[in-house]
């Protein structure tokens, strides 16, 4: 069973490491296009492959088929009323504010709720078991470096000094382990659906590939039937599907023999009170 210590630790990984590797990146401008150009449909595939290869399956072993496929529709619903809510705020803002940029408030809301969600995923993943939490991780993290690219960039572009655009991310990325902390520690208070739960998080990765990534990926290559991003897209599916293979094996396989251990141990003391 894992800790929330290890929880805390990877959803470090997923929001702020994430976003250490933003500036890094960005820090290098001749290199952030094309840097971009490939990370966001690997991300897309991670995505994908984390939502049908581990979170579907698991959430549908964690309790009913159709629950879970239920919550995945109704998770794609969910993120796409939130998206259109902060679409409309943003214009209803821009006609109110003549004189003023809401861009800038709006777009670390925007990150600051993804970031949390993204917390969510995360706690999730780990409350079914540390193989699932640490496959959400890695679709969170491989999501977050493209898109903290494009919210970093944007905000230096609204004329923020690099000082305040690193300091109001880094705050921002925290809502990932504040999140995090919170739904695992709820989780092993009270009983939580993990069904209901894993389709939603399925739910919110497909929305975000499938409807923000790869009709960008679509826009790029026309005239192509295979670019470079499409198969960054099928890497990131391979990647994170090979992941979830490795992983599942290793770790099962380690839990199947403590619990093996344990019952031989548990044996061996029944012999000995019986000798007794």
């Amino acid at each position: 069973m894992s800790t929330l210590p290890l929880v805390i630790f990877y959803s470090l990984i997923g929001g702020v490491l994430s976003l250490i590797g933003g500036f890094l990146l960005i820090s290098k401008r001749n290199n952030i296009t094309r840097i971009a150009h490939l990370a966001t449909p690997f991300a897309a595939g991670a995505l994908l492959a984390a939502a049908f290869t581990d979170l579907l399956p698991e959430a549908t072993a964690e309790g009913n088929v159709e629950v879970a496929l239920k919550f995945t529709l109704a998770g794609i619903l969910l993120f796409y009323f939130l998206e259109r809510f902060l679409r409309w705020f943003h214009h209803h803002h821009n006609d109110e504010e003549k004189h003023t940029d809401p861009a800038v408030p709006l777009i670390v809301i925007g990150d600051t709720v993804h970031n949390f969600i993204d917390g969510i995923a995360i706690a999730a993943g780990f409350l079914v078991d540390p193989t699932t939490g640490i496959i959400v991780t890695l679709a969170v993290a491989a999501h977050e470096i493209p898109q903290e690219i494009g919210d970093i960039g944007l905000l230096l572009q609204k004329g923020l000094s690099r000082k305040k655009v690193i300091l109001v991310n880094i705050a921002s990325a925290f809502a990932t382990t504040v999140a995090a902390g919170i739904f695992y520690s709820a989780g092993q208070s009270i009983e939580i659906p993990l069904d209901a739960v894993l389709g939603i998080v399925a739910g919110f990765f497909i929305y975000i590939a499938v409807s923000d990534i790869i009709p960008s990926i679509h826009a790029s290559e026309q005239g192509k039937i295979i670019g470079l991003q499409t198969v960054m897209l099928v890497l990131g599916v391979m990647v994170v599907g090979i992941a979830t293979m490795t992983l599942h094996g290793v770790i099962d396989q380690g839990h199947t023999e403590e619990n093996h251990t344990d019952s031989r141990s548990e044996l061996h003391l029944d012999d000995e009170d019986l000798d007794h």
